[in-house]
């Protein structure tokens, strides 16, 4: 990765991290019921490298859980799981189109279905032993990437309400294994990066114990207006300006989840109100798994982004 922004764009190898083996579906899009298989497309895959290929994107985040054969906890994978050898050939390809691959698997007890048995093995000795080994891998894999994108999003237990088994990391716990797995990213010198919403109801604790080597993802995805001070919205909205205003390096992310309206705001957002020395880059994420059913919201996302970029940061490209 170069010294200019990051303009990264989310994608799915693995869709195993939203619903255990049982619970009932959310209704959305991007739940299905839960397969062994990971919900995946290899045409969907190629035909939207291509794409943001086309529209500028420098990075995408590639949520891997259990989508490839890992060699020291074959237990883990998914039976359609890509071999190392050939996600090596998949990352070889994102890098000719100027795409630089960056790793994520998600230890939020929220969304790590693909662990298996040891999302119910949490901060024990082969819960940590396990966790090292894969983040090893898996920079192995990626061939030492800069970032490492470790999740840790919506660990509360109204999140899992439908799991089988509801584990949420309260006090110091909850910071002792983020500590811990940014350590493991930082032995294979990448930079660890995390989703920040953990801030919008424990601010002063995020503020005072949140290391700044760690980079941060806020999230928001409704619409970009004034709310009033004592809503949630205001608190998810809000923390962009906190990150930037306590110096945390940032990407903020977009998504056309839920309006298409929230990423030309986002970017705009970003551009008026944040400091760009802070300012590491801006990302999408459609939140829809990599299938060929999918495609237009996997291109709808893409495409949206550019035209932002294009209105707010005409002299990225």
């Amino acid at each position: 990765m170069n010294n200019n922004m990051i303009w990264a764009y989310m994608l799915m190898l693995s869709d195993h991290q939203w619903e255990d083996e049982s619970s009932p579906l959310r209704g959305w899009n991007l739940a299905s019921q839960y397969t062994d298989d990971i919900e995946f497309s290899e045409n969907a895959w190629d035909k939207t490298m291509q794409f943001i290929a086309e529209r500028g994107f420098n990075a995408v985040l590639v949520d891997v859980g259990d989508g490839i054969k890992y060699e020291s906890h074959p237990e883990i994978s998914a039976p359609n799981a890509w071999d190392k050898d050939y996600a090596k050939k998949k990352l070889d390809e994102m890098r000719t189109l100027g795409i630089t691959p960056i790793p994520k698997l998600n230890f939020s007890t929220c969304h790590d279905t693909w662990l298996k048995d040891y999302r119910r093995m949490v901060s024990t000795p082969t819960y940590y032993k396990v966790a090292s080994d894969v983040i090893c891998e898996v920079c192995e894999l990626f061939g030492n990437p800069e970032l490492f994108h470790l999740g840790f999003d919506e660990e509360e237990a109204h999140m899992q309400k439908n799991y089988e088994m509801t584990i949420v990391r309260n006090g110091d716990l909850w910071w002792h294994d983020l500590y811990y797995l940014a350590d493991e990213c930082e032995k294979h010198a990448a930079r660890p990066w995390i989703w920040s919403d953990y801030m919008w109801n424990h601010e002063e604790k995020f503020l005072n114990k949140m290391p700044k080597s760690i980079l941060q993802s806020n999230w928001f995805y409704g619409h970009l207006r004034d709310y009033p001070t004592d809503s949630h919205s205001y608190k998810m909205l809000h923390a962009y300006e906190v990150l930037d205003k306590h110096g945390f390096d940032q990407i903020p992310t977009c998504s056309t989840w839920d309006t298409n309206q929230n990423t030309i705001g986002t970017i705009a957002y970003c551009k008026e109100n944040l400091d760009p020395t802070h300012l590491k880059g801006i990302m999408t994420a459609s939140w829809e798994a990599t299938t060929d059913r999918m495609l237009y919201a996997l291109y709808n996302d893409a495409h949206q982004f550019y035209l932002g970029r294009k209105k707010f940061y005409p002299d990225s490209f």
